[in-house]
C-alpha cells in the first residue's frame, strides 16, 4: 500500500494506516474475497481516483472498509455485505471524529460498489469504487480469482467458462470512468484470449 503517492496530508495518512489494520482485521483467511482483494482495489481506487480527480482520502478509506461484511455474508451471518460494511463503517469512522457528511459519502461508496445490487453510485468517489471492485474480477488476476473460487466450490472448468461468459465478459461496458473504461478494455482483451486457448485446448486443439 503506496498511499504516501498520493496522500501528503498526515492526518489523513495516519487515518488510512489505522484503517488499513482495522479492515485486516475482518479477514481470518485468504481466497477470492479475502484482504488481497481489498489492496487491489485500493491500489485500482488511488490511480484512477488520481486521474479523475477525487477526493483521495474518501475514496482510500471506502476501498479499505467496502468489504468488511464479506466474510460474514460468506458465514450466512448478514445478507448484504455492503449495506452491513456501511453500517460498520459510519460506527468506526464516527469514533474517530468524522464529519457527518463525509461519513456518509464513503458509507454511500461502500452500499453502492456491488454492481449486481443497488443503489445506483452517485458520487465520483461510490463510481471509481464500484469500477475498482469490477476491475479486479477482469485480466488475469480476474481468471485466477475465477479458479481459485472453482477450487473453493468444486465448480469444473465448463462451469467456470460459463461464469466468464455470463458475468465476467460483461463487465467492461459496466464501468463509469473514463480512466475505468481503458483499463477495462487491455484486461477485457486478456480474458477473451485466455477463454479462447483454454476452449481449443479443451477439444484437444494445439
Amino acid at each position: 500500500m503506496r498511499v504516501e503517492e498520493f496522500i501528503s496530508d498526515k492526518r489523513a495518512l495516519e487515518t488510512i494506516k489505522r484503517t488499513f489494520e482495522f479492515a485486516r482485521e475482518f479477514f481470518e483467511r485468504e481466497g477470492t474475497h479475502g484482504f488481497s482483494h481489498v489492496e487491489r482495489v485500493f491500489n485500482l481506487c488511488m490511480h484512477i481516483g488520481k486521474e479523475e480527480g477525487a477526493d483521495l482520502e474518501v475514496l482510500a478509506l471506502a476501498a479499505l472498509l467496502h468489504d468488511i461484511a464479506r466474510p460474514l455474508e460468506s458465514a450466512g451471518k448478514v445478507e448484504d455485505h455492503a449495506k452491513e460494511g456501511a453500517r460498520i463503517a459510519r460506527r468506526y469512522l464516527k469514533s474517530l471524529g468524522y464529519s457527518e457528511e463525509k461519513i456518509e459519502s464513503i458509507a454511500h461508496a461502500i452500499e453502492a460498489h456491488r454492481f449486481s445490487r443497488g443503489p445506483e453510485p452517485r458520487t465520483l468517489e461510490a463510481k471509481i469504487l464500484s469500477d475498482a471492485d469490477k476491475l479486479d474480477a477482469i485480466g488475469a488476476i480476474g481468471v485466477a480469482r475465477v479458479f481459485m473460487y472453482s477450487g473453493e466450490h468444486g465448480r469444473s472448468i465448463e462451469d467456470s467458462l460459463q461464469h466468464f461468459e455470463e458475468k465476467i465478459l460483461k463487465l467492461k461496458d459496466l464501468m463509469y470512468t473514463e480512466t475505468a473504461k481503458k483499463m477495462a478494455e487491455e484486461r477485457h482483451r486478456f480474458t477473451e484470449e485466455f477463454i479462447e486457448r483454454i476452449r481449443k485446448e479443451i477439444e484437444g486443439e494445439l
